[in-house]
């Protein structure tokens, strides 16, 4: 590790949130993981998905082995400044669709999706059964 780590800002590391370019906060250290997106045993989906937040409880929860950990010290690239890091992930609910307090639309379709069918097969039943030579 470097004597004096760079001190990076939590909005500069956000933005490193690709495959080709991945940076991770883990401890409050900044490591560029890019190099090793293809060689993670998870793939790179866990690591992008650690992107944009202090992954540490990401990192620990997996029980990374002594190798991994030491693995980590090629990657790093500094320290991020904690006051720039966000206390809590703002949540953001998914957008949802139109209410609609009137079902009756809903209703008929539903309605029509069965009796059509029925209404076509009777009438080949009459169909037939007048056309039908004695």
């Amino acid at each position: 590790m470097a004597s004096d780590p760079k001190v990076h800002v939590f909005e500069e590391v956000a933005k490193h949130n690709k495959t080709k370019d991945c940076w991770l906060i883990i401890a409050g250290k900044v490591y560029d993981v890019t190099p090793f997106m293809d060689d993670h045993p998870g793939g790179d989906e866990v690591l992008l998905s650690a992107t944009g937040k202090d992954a540490t409880n990401d990192f620990e929860d997996v029980g990374h082995s002594d190798s991994a950990r030491d693995m980590m010290e090629k990657y790093y690239i500094g320290e991020v400044d904690q006051s720039t890091v966000p206390l809590k992930r703002t949540y953001i609910p998914p957008p949802h669709g139109q209410y609609n307090p009137d079902k009756t639309s809903e209703f008929v379709i539903k309605i029509l999706q069965f009796l059509v069918p029925l209404l076509i097969l009777e009438l080949a039943f009459a169909v037939r059964h007048y056309t039908k030579k004695e």
